[in-house]
């Protein structure tokens, strides 16, 4: 059977104030009416059914996914103790679907991706899920680019080249780390390389067999996690391996070092939406460039993005290229040049016990 598994873990950081821990950026309405982890939900479930969709997540919102995903059984969310990177959460999924299933085909998607039309994307899914359900294979879903972007990690493809039901499939040459604004030219120019979307297809047994030649010790602990499985030491096992796994990303744990690793070229509109700059990327902008959300005024303001997250007012008056994010009590006001540097924010504002409550 062909199974769904969405990661919806991770803060959001970069979204700030508008997501944060308790409100995460995947449980954000912030291209429509339905949070991004629900319109993740609906852009597959022509192909894969709820019953078969998976969700990972922290157990800080586990409460919060339960109530607002309700289409999804309470069993089939999967909760983390605390955050340890994809690896380990797609790991994790893959030997609860092993023990259900021994012959699961895992479709691995993030809950904070914008993907438009669906149809393409699925169409790539239905590919990716033939050949993982015959052959031993770890595949990767590459973007072709539309913009020399130094913000994705890429895939590099190999030369030869075939089809699987109208879809291209390459080999990986190799995976590129996020490059210079040169690099990032030149790959977006010579059509070699792709965005690294890190969306996945594999099966669990695939998965669990990389893990067990690539990353021996995790996939120890995973198997003594899954003995327990169903048990009343469950919960213990649980913690144990989330304390005792190495955070490691899927990338550096397993596909860059397998053999057995393909890639299918995207040429669908895909977003990861990082930041606030990328809703310029999918949301309208007026006549002066501005992406304007909730109740604003503005005179010679230009190529701002403003969102208002509440019922007060944000009045700007001569400003260009600036993020004002307004929730709550919390407002935020940051030079587009300087929005990598938010991390640097937050723990300035950890720092002292009287604001973090903020965070």
């Amino acid at each position: 059977m062909i199974y769904a598994v969405i990661m919806a873990g991770g803060k959001g950081e970069r979204f700030w104030p508008l997501s944060s821990e308790a409100r995460p950026k995947q449980l954000l309405k912030i291209a429509s009416d339905r949070s991004m982890l629900q319109v993740t939900i609906d852009r597959i479930s022509t192909f894969i059914p709820n019953d078969r969709t998976m969700i990972v997540a922290g157990a800080n919102i586990y409460d919060a996914i339960a109530q607002s995903c309700t289409t999804i059984k309470p069993e089939n969310i999967l909760s983390e103790p605390f955050g340890r990177n994809t690896c380990l959460a797609i790991g994790y999924a893959a030997i609860h679907l092993q023990k259900s299933d021994p012959e699961a085909v895992m479709i691995v998607l993030s809950a904070d991706h914008m993907i438009t039309p669906a149809v393409k994307l699925i169409k790539i899914l239905k590919a990716g899920a033939r050949i993982a359900t015959e052959e031993d294979k770890l595949i990767t879903i590459g973007i072709v680019p539309t913009r020399a972007e130094t913000g994705y990690g890429y895939i590099e493809m190999g030369a030869e080249q075939w089809e699987v039901e109208g879809v291209t499939v390459c080999k990986v040459s190799a995976f590129k780390e996020k490059p210079r604004a040169v690099v990032a030219q030149q790959y977006y120019y010579d059509r070699k390389h792709l965005w690294n979307s890190g969306m996945f297809i594999w099966s669990a047994k695939s998965l669990l067999a990389a893990l067990k030649k690539c990353q021996p010790e995790l996939y120890a602990l995973l198997a003594e996690y899954g003995a327990q499985i169903g048990t009343a030491g469950e919960a213990d096992a649980r913690l144990k391996l989330y304390k005792e796994a190495e955070s490691i990303s899927i990338d550096y744990a397993v596909l860059e070092q397998a053999d057995n690793v393909l890639t299918l070229k995207g040429d669908f509109v895909w977003d990861d939406v990082g930041s606030w700059l990328s809703l310029q990327r999918f949301l309208d902008t007026d006549k002066e460039g501005n992406v304007v959300v909730g109740q604003n005024v503005m005179l010679d303001t230009f190529e701002a993005t403003i969102y208002n997250d509440g019922d007060g007012l944000v009045a700007t008056l001569g400003i260009s290229d600036i993020v004002i994010a307004k929730t709550g009590d919390i407002v935020m006001v940051a030079h587009k040049t300087k929005l990598d540097r938010i991390k640097e924010l937050l723990a300035l504002i950890g720092s002292d016990e009287k604001l973090k409550k903020y965070l």
